[in-house]
Parts: C-alpha cells; sequence; structure tokens
C-alpha cells in the first residue's frame, strides 16, 4: 500500500536531502582533486557544512582513489560516489569494475541505470536490477536512476516508463536494503529545459508509491528521491518544495564549483 501524501510531506522534513554530484567523463585525477578542494573550501567559508545537507561526488573510476585519500585526510564531509559497477564479483570482465573493488577504496554509493548507460550501453532493466542487486551486496548504496524520453512521455504519460523501470530495479531486494533514487526525465537532461515541479513531484510521488508497493511502506518513508534533470542553482529550490523530491543528481552543473554550491546551499531560499 501507498503511504499518503500526509506521511510523505511529514517524511519530507526528516530525510536529509542530498545533493549528488554526477561529473561523467570529465576531469582528471588532478583536476578532480582540486576540485573537491575548491567546493570544500567554497561551502565551509559560507558556514554550510553543517550536516543539514549531504554533499556526494561521482567521479571517473580513474579519480577515486585520489579523492578518496583527500576527503580522508581533510576529513571533508562528502560522501564518495562511482558511476557504475559490475554485476559480477570477479572473473573474464575486461573493462568491468567490481562492488568489491570499489568498496575496498571507501566508495560508499554507486550509480546505477543512468539513461546514458541505459541508452549508449544498451542497459536493460535485467541487468539494472543485477547490478542493483551486486551494489547491495558489497555495502554500497544503489543510486537508482529511471526516466523517460521525449517518446516515452508522449507515447505513456509522464511516470509509466519510470514506474516500471524501478519495478523491474527493486525485484528480489530486501525491504531494509538502503537505496536512493533519481527521477531523471531523459528530455531534460542537458537540454537546459528542467520538469516543472510539479511534474518532478508528480513522478517522485509515483516512484515513492513503487518503492512501498515493492519493498514496505517503512522503506518508502526513508527512501530519497531525487531529481536530475538540468538542475540549477536557478531552479532547485523550486523542487525542494515539493514533498516527494530529497535532493538533485546533478550533471554539468557539479563541474562548476560556484554553481554546485550554491545548489547544495538551496536552503538559503526555500523554507524545508
Amino acid at each position: 500500500m501507498a503511504i499518503s501524501m500526509n506521511s510523505s510531506t511529514a517524511q519530507h522534513r526528516t530525510r536529509t536531502p542530498l545533493i549528488a554530484g554526477n561529473w561523467k567523463m570529465n576531469l582528471d585525477h588532478l583536476q578532480a582533486v582540486a576540485t573537491v578542494q575548491k567546493l570544500h573550501w567554497t561551502l565551509k567559508d559560507a558556514g554550510h557544512e553543517n550536516g543539514s545537507v549531504e554533499v556526494a561526488v561521482f567521479p571517473p573510476f580513474t579519480d577515486i582513489r585520489s579523492v578518496q585519500t583527500l576527503i580522508d585526510a581533510d576529513k571533508i564531509p562528502f560522501g564518495l560516489g562511482a558511476q557504475d559497477l559490475s554485476a559480477h564479483d570477479s572473473g573474464a570482465y575486461t573493462g568491468e569494475i567490481s562492488g568489491a573493488f570499489l568498496s575496498k577504496l571507501g566508495v560508499g554509493s554507486v550509480i546505477i541505470g543512468h539513461s546514458e548507460r541505459r541508452e549508449y550501453h544498451q542497459e536493460s532493466d535485467e541487468l539494472v536490477n543485477a547490478k542493483v542487486k551486486a551494489a547491495l551486496k558489497h555495502g554500497l548504496v544503489p543510486v537508482i536512476c529511471v526516466g523517460e524520453t521525449a517518446e516515452d512521455l508522449e507515447r505513456f504519460g509522464s511516470s509509466a516508463v519510470p514506474v516500471g523501470q524501478l519495478e523491474k530495479a527493486l525485484e528480489g531486494v530486501p525491504a531494509s536494503a538502503d537505496i536512493v533514487v533519481a527521477y531523471e526525465p531523459v528530455w531534460a537532461i542537458g537540454s537546459g529545459q528542467a520538469a516543472t515541479p510539479a511534474q518532478a513531484q508528480e513522478v517522485c510521488a509515483a516512484l515513492r508509491a513503487v518503492i512501498a508497493r515493492v519493498l514496505d511502506d517503512e522503506a518508502a518513508a526513508r527512501t530519497r528521491i531525487l531529481y536530475g534533470g538540468s538542475v540549477k542553482s536557478g531552479n532547485i529550490a523550486s523542487f525542494m518544495r515539493e514533498p516527494d523530491v530529497d535532493g538533485a543528481l546533478v550533471g554539468g552543473a557539479s563541474l562548476v564549483v560556484d554553481e554546485f554550491a550554491a545548489i547544495v546551499r538551496f536552503q538559503k531560499h526555500v523554507g524545508v
């Protein structure tokens, strides 16, 4: 049974917002270190590292060790994630990265099923589900991406495709699992044209209902659902006012430190 809107609204005030920066295939390891240092200093100078918002960065695989060393050495309060992982633990899978390797590096979470993986690497719902289980097996929090293309939106409506993708991704996942869901309307990514807050809320509420139905109400109440799709400092506050939007998966804007820092500081502009 899906949780009620009143319950969702109440839980929205207790779920710690998460602002996650997906760097995609950008920044070498030296640039990554400089970016994390500058972001840390920018947020610290603004008095924002108080735990009210969780910040996480998802660099390319080649940057992870350098970023992890910096975060640990300087006690920087950022989460560290990876952009993908293999469904396999080990073996003859050239170019693949095991969840076991990531967890040994201090990685805490991993993006799974991003629209670019689904499109350019033909990742199916079944593979996404296998990767979710692989992440959980190795103590990683899967950031499960779902979303629809412009064609999907016109043909099926706003929530049918992401709902179906999440249902498949959660098959066989225990209710106790720690997960994050990211709704990324593919038609908005990189276009400069974000979904409206009302559109994001409609889909995020439908996704929370899926979690309640497939897992349970408690899982639905605690799971953070992010919006990702042309997120900017100028529109983040409007999304964060919605009761089922708990943060953002930020793409291009996460590469610009001042812009990403302004997104993290959304609470200066919205009463949540």
